[in-house]
């Protein structure tokens, strides 16, 4: 596993796939910070706007070069059991054995790295077995005795998410705990929906038992001088099943007030991420049906994309606009822009259609224009 630190303007100006003039230009424009410009000169800090996609063009062919000296249908790979997963700037390679790591593909990623200008960092590349795991992106890989493989959140993202929730929470020791649930519950489902492609529902049940009792700590020092069930009366209460509920108010600009609760990371539901294809890329006219369907994946499994199905299935009478005949469960249905994304168009509701999947295919097809059907009155 390894990252690098700094990306050399130089070698991707000389090297990079799109426009030389243009990159150029991006790259030597500098930038403004409190009215004042600070020209860029000397390369891009890691952790910049611009890291992620710098990171992407330096190291697009690694993993071609890794399939030269491993292909893919040679039994040198097969035995070698090479293989690369990258994000930006920090990536994976596996191998059957350390020495082969140490010996061979180490040696060969110094070698691409340094013809542009770049070098491993040594404090983020270790070398480990899979049975002793290792973390990455911030979550642990791990594989047991049992032989199952199994992907959690690390410890240490999970220490470093509690402490940023207790900071928050200590922070507004003064705020009334609406403005406090207002304030936690981005980011509690922010990362729980990060980690809800992994095995995470024990980590969720126990980063939720430790904002519980931190936000139980909170309320008792606000009335030290009252009884623990005076507290748990004012500040927990039961909804629906459950009981204990931080639950406060907040005021609406209107004035009007709301109520809300602490959401628990618990409750978001372990979804298996859907790999995409390595060659799809969303600015291809070639591949706007593809990412239309994983779209109307998307929608399904989350409760604004169920809406919005419903939306659409209602403004369209229930009726495929290509067919004209039902759409139903046992049809199916995929999602249509009307105005293709690669052509500008948006995800809006006012560019989007359902047609059965067959409808799709001949759209795409054979060039079929797609018009939204009129409501029926009274709707």
């Amino acid at each position: 596993m390894g990252s690098f630190d700094k990306i050399s303007h130089d070698w991707l100006v000389a090297h990079a796939p799109m426009d030389k003039t243009i990159l150029r230009k991006w790259l030597k424009a500098g930038f403004i910070e409190k009215r004042v410009l600070k020209a860029t000169e000397e390369g891009t800090p890691q952790g910049g706007i611009c890291s992620p996609v710098l990171a992407n063009l330096a190291l697009d062919g690694l993993e071609a070069r890794l399939r030269e000296r491993y292909p893919k249908a040679s039994n040198a790979s097969r035995k070698a059991k090479a293989n690369l997963v990258r994000f930006a700037d920090d990536f994976i390679i596996t191998g059957s054995s350390k020495e082969l790591l140490e010996n061979e593909i180490k040696p060969l990623v110094e070698q691409f790295m340094k013809e542009r200008g770049l070098e491993l960092s040594q404090e983020k590349t270790h070398i480990t077995h899979i049975t002793t795991g290792f973390d990455f992106l911030g979550q642990n890989v791990r594989k047991y005795k049992d032989g199952k493989v199994l992907v959690n959140p690390s410890k240490k993202n999970v220490k470093t998410f509690l402490t940023t929730i207790r900071k928050l929470i200590k922070e507004n020791a003064q705020a009334t705990a609406g403005n406090l649930i207002v304030q936690l519950n981005p980011k509690i489902r922010g990362w729980a929906n990060y980690h809800r492609h992994v095995s995470s529902k024990q980590t969720f049940v126990k980063v939720d038992d430790a904002i519980f009792r931190a936000v139980w700590q909170w309320a008792r020092r606000r009335h030290p001088k009252k009884p623990g069930r005076w507290v748990k009366d004012k500040y927990f209460h039961s909804i629906g099943q459950r009981n204990w509920v931080f639950s406060g108010e907040v005021e609406e600009q209107d004035g009007t007030t709301r109520k809300v609760q602490l959401f628990y990371a618990h409750t978001v539901p372990i979804e298996r991420h859907t790999k995409i294809k390595g060659d799809a890329n969303p600015y291809d006219p070639a591949w706007e049906m593809y990412f239309e369907e994983r779209l109307g994946v998307k929608m399904v499994h989350n409760l604004k994309g169920k809406r919005q199905l419903i939306y659409l299935w209602k403004e369209q009478n229930g009726l495929c606009p290509i067919c004209h005949q039902r759409i139903t469960k046992l049809t199916g249905w995929n999602n249509h822009h009307i105005v293709r994304r690669v052509d500008g168009g948006a995800d809006r509701r006012g560019n989007r259609v359902l047609l059965h999947p067959n409808c799709h295919r001949q759209v795409h097809s054979q060039g079929f224009s797609v018009v939204k059907l009129r409501p029926a009155k009274g709707r």
